[in-house]
């Protein structure tokens, strides 16, 4: 394994534990490249207590860091604000992801926040948005899938969900899915916010993670997020209804594995020794980035394809001529006026060739690779 990856994972280890950096491996790295790596897997902030332990001075990774912590404080204010309005309003909310992770590491700010993400009650998706365009929001998006995405300059950017995955009929994660509010317990602080069981939320969060890592592919900090959250709260879960739960959904195989990978990367800050097919397993988290590639997500749609018995000319058009109600979800105008819909495709087809050529070429590439 590449020297800088091994050193990434060690100063992580050294981070999440709280350790000091031994002298000799920390007097040995490559900083350039050490930052270049942390970038792509937004790992700066997390990192740099130790760099600081091991007196490694650097201005990016100092930056990195402030910034974070700066950007966690602003998000922490204005979300407090718009909850506030879902509680004046009798909107019940949950907290997902990144916002309730962010917790668990040792410092303010270790986790770098590019969004923060909300479920609401999906009844009050209008009155969400009207909420957000109050506080001086622009529509990324609304009314499209199954989340909403608000940005206010130059820093917040806010996703209010009304579900937590994007409804697909042959999807077991969807359906599971369908009715989160059954799940839902109070969070004991509020009216109207929830949240889930530590188990439920254990779950999700692994269910979310496969989204990315089988799909674009995700990073090593989902692994950190793994670590934590075991290390914080493993001895009091029940695994047997985690188990039966992963199983259902089909990720328990998934979930043992990531699970073993993060302890054996992080329990002990020392240097790591993996034998060829552990440094292939974390190889898949370190090649494709925190948000994973166009490539990598190509190739998983068009080898899923592939193996239910599609023929290559039947997924070209299932991609250019989807389900209306693909169309639909997507463009809601198409829902008030579904005979309109042959322009639904047009314009589908246009924003391929305009906003989304970088896909359509990452789709091409895959196809050929295919023949």
């Amino acid at each position: 394994m590449d020297k800088n990856i091994t050193d990434l994972i060690y100063l992580m280890s050294c981070a999440l534990n709280e350790t000091d950096p031994d002298p000799k491996i920390a007097s040995d790295i490559d900083i350039g490249m050490l930052y270049e790596l942390c970038r792509k897997h937004s790992v700066s902030a997390l990192i740099y207590p130790a760099l600081e332990k091991a007196g490694i001075q650097s201005d990016d990774f100092s930056q990195a860091f402030h910034k974070s912590v700066r950007k966690n404080i602003l998000f922490n204010i204005e979300r407090k604000a718009i909850t506030d309005e879902f509680e004046r309003q009798g909107i019940w909310y949950m907290p997902l992801k990144g916002i309730i992770l962010k917790e668990l590491y040792p410092n303010a700010g270790m986790r770098q926040m590019s969004d923060n993400d909300i479920l609401i009650d999906p009844r009050y998706r209008e009155n969400s948005r009207d909420i957000m365009l109050s506080r001086g929001y622009k529509i990324e998006h609304y009314d499209t899938g199954y989340c909403d995405e608000y940005m206010k300059p130059p820093v917040l950017n806010f996703e209010i969900h009304i579900r937590l995955f994007q409804y697909e009929s042959d999807s077991i994660v969807s359906k599971y899915y369908e009715n989160i509010s059954d799940k839902l317990l109070s969070d004991g602080v509020s009216r109207c916010g929830r949240r889930l069981s530590d188990e439920d939320l254990y779950v999700y969060l692994t269910a979310h993670e496969y989204k990315h890592y089988s799909g674009g592919g995700t990073g090593i900090r989902s692994l950190a997020d793994c670590y934590l959250f075991i290390k914080s709260k493993g001895d009091d879960l029940d695994w047997n209804y985690i188990d039966l739960q992963l199983s259902m959904l089909g990720l328990d195989q998934y979930e043992k594995k990531r699970r073993e990978i993060a302890m054996k990367l992080f329990s002990h800050a020392e240097p790591l020794y993996l034998s060829n097919a552990e440094e292939e397993d974390v190889m898949m988290y370190i090649r494709y980035g925190i948000y994973g590639t166009s490539e990598k997500k190509a190739d998983t749609q068009l080898e899923k394809s592939m193996s239910s018995g599609q023929t290559k000319l039947g997924y070209i058009l299932s991609r250019a001529i989807p389900k209306p109600s693909y169309i639909k979800e997507w463009y809601p105008f198409f829902r008030k006026h579904p005979l309109l819909l042959p322009a639904g495709y047009v314009l589908r087809w246009i924003k391929a060739l305009t906003k989304s050529r970088n896909k359509v070429k990452s789709e091409i590439h895959a196809l050929k690779k295919h023949r």
